[in-house]
C-alpha cells in the first residue's frame, strides 16, 4: 500500500473513532445529568409474570419481571382475595428489565384454580391465574429421564421412521423424486409459518420493554440471510450444494421447529396439563414423521450410509430433548420465542435451497408447474395441516 494510502486508511479510522467517541460521550452526558422533560404523569408501572411456580403445597413462588419505563415497588400480595404475607428477592423494588422472585406460603389446593394479584405502591395490580393447581416437578433425574425419554419419542424415534421410507423411496423415478421435492417444500413451508405463529405467540408473553415480537422478524430475516450467505460462498468454492448436505440443512431447520414442540410438551407437563401434554405427544409423533420423509428426499439423488441417517435424525429430532428439558425446567418466553425465529428463519432459508436445486434440474421454467410438482407441493402443505389438527392449541 502506498504512504498515500495509508495515510486515507489512518485518517479514515480516526475519524470513526472520533464520531463514536462523541457519541458515547454526549450519551453518558445525558444520562448522568437526566437530561430530558420534566414528567407531570403518574409513574408508568407494569411487570409480567414469567411463571409461578408450587414447589410444595403451601408454598407458591411468582417470577416477575419490569418492562416497563419506571421502577416498580410492590407493596402487597393478594391470593383469592386475601391479602397474604410474602418474601421477596433480591427487593421489593424492582428496576426496569430487572427481575424478582416471590414467596408466598400459602396452602394451595390441588386441582382448582387459584388467583394471584401484586399491587405497587401507586396501586397500580397485576394478575395471573394458576387455572389448575398441581406441584411444580423438581429438577431430579427421574423428571429429566422423564422429558428426554418424551423427546426422543416426539422427534428422534418419528423422523427415524420416516428416514426409514428410503429405500421404498429409491424405486421412484425422476417424476417421483420431483415429487417428493416439492412436497419437502410444502412441508417447509408449513413450518416455517408454523414456526414464526408460535414465536409470536411467545414473544407477546414477554416483557413489553424486550420487543419481542419484533426481534423475532429480525432473528429470522438474520437467519436467512447469514445462512443464504454461508451456502452461497460455499458454492463459490466447491460448486452447488450436495445432497447429503442439503438433507442436513433441512435437518437443522426441522431440529430447530422441533425445539418448540419439545417445550410445549415440557411446559405443558410441567404445569399439571397432563391430557394435554399426550395429545401433544401423539400429534406431534406423526407430524415428524412425514419430515422424516422431507429430510430423505434429496438422498435420493446420492448414496447415504447407515451413520448418514442415524446423525439426520438425531439432528432433526434431538432438539425436541432439549426443548422438553427447558419447558419442564426452566422455561423462559422470551428465549424461546428467539430460538424458534432462528428457527423459522433457518426452515425458510432450506426452502430457498430446495427450491434452486429443483430450478437447476429443470430444463426451464414451465418445468417447475408440471402437475406433480404442484401436487407434491399442496399435498405437503395438506399433510402438514392435517397432522397439525390432532395438536391441540
Amino acid at each position: 500500500m502506498s504512504a498515500k494510502g495509508e495515510l486515507r486508511r489512518t485518517w479514515g479510522l480516526g475519524t470513526a473513532f472520533v464520531v463514536i467517541a462523541a457519541i458515547v460521550g454526549l450519551l453518558a452526558f445525558l444520562l448522568a445529568r437526566n437530561v430530558g422533560i420534566e414528567r407531570a404523569a403518574p409513574p408508568i408501572e407494569e411487570l409480567t409474570f414469567e411463571r409461578i411456580e408450587l414447589p410444595r403445597s403451601d408454598l407458591m413462588r411468582v417470577h416477575v419481571v419490569n418492562g416497563g419505563v419506571d421502577a416498580v415497588t410492590i407493596h402487597q400480595v393478594i391470593v383469592d382475595d386475601a391479602v397474604w404475607s410474602f418474601t421477596i428477592e433480591p427487593s421489593p423494588t424492582v428496576r426496569r428489565l430487572g427481575s424478582a422472585t416471590i414467596e408466598i406460603p400459602y396452602q394451595w389446593v390441588e386441582g382448582e384454580a387459584h388467583h394471584v394479584r401484586l399491587v405497587s405502591r401507586n396501586g397500580v395490580t397485576f394478575d395471573a391465574e394458576i387455572p389448575v393447581a398441581t406441584t411444580t416437578p423438581t429438577a431430579g433425574l427421574g423428571w429429566i429421564l422423564r422429558l428426554g425419554l418424551l423427546g426422543l419419542y416426539v422427534g428422534v424415534l418419528p423422523v427415524a421412521l420416516g428416514l426409514a421410507t428410503y429405500p421404498f423411496l429409491r424405486r421412484l423415478g425422476d417424476r417421483g423424486i420431483d415429487f417428493l421435492l416439492a412436497l419437502t417444500v410444502g412441508l417447509l413451508v408449513f413450518l416455517a409459518v408454523d414456526t414464526l405463529v408460535e414465536a409470536h405467540e411467545l414473544a407477546r408473553e414477554a416483557a413489553p420493554a424486550f420487543e419481542a415480537e419484533v426481534l423475532v422478524w429480525i432473528l429470522a430475516l438474520a437467519t436467512v440471510v447469514g445462512l443464504v450467505a454461508m451456502t452461497a460462498r460455499r458454492r463459490g468454492k466447491g460448486g452447488a450444494l450436495s445432497p447429503l448436505a442439503l438433507s442436513f440443512l433441512i435437518a437443522v431447520g426441522i431440529g430447530l421447529h422441533n425445539l418448540g414442540e419439545g417445550l410445549a410438551i415440557g411446559a405443558a407437563l410441567a404445569t399439571g396439563a397432563i391430557g394435554l401434554g399426550t395429545f401433544l405427544v401423539v400429534g406431534f409423533t406423526l407430524h415428524n414423521i412425514t419430515e422424516g420423509i422431507g429430510i430423505a428426499a434429496p438422498l435420493l439423488r446420492a448414496e447415504p450410509r447407515w451413520r448418514d441417517f442415524a446423525a439426520l435424525a438425531l439432528v432433526a429430532g434431538g432438539p425436541a430433548v432439549a426443548g422438553a428439558w427447558i419447558g419442564g425446567l426452566v422455561f423462559d418466553p422470551l428465549w424461546s420465542a428467539a430460538f424458534l425465529a432462528v428457527g423459522a428463519g433457518a426452515i425458510l432459508q432450506v426452502v430457498y435451497e430446495v427450491g434452486r436445486l429443483m430450478a437447476a434440474e429443470a430444463e426451464g421454467p414451465a418445468e417447475l408447474w408440471r402437475t406433480e410438482v404442484l401436487a407434491g407441493a399442496a399435498l405437503g402443505i395438506a399433510i402438514m395441516y392435517g397432522t397439525a389438527l390432532l395438536i391441540p392449541a
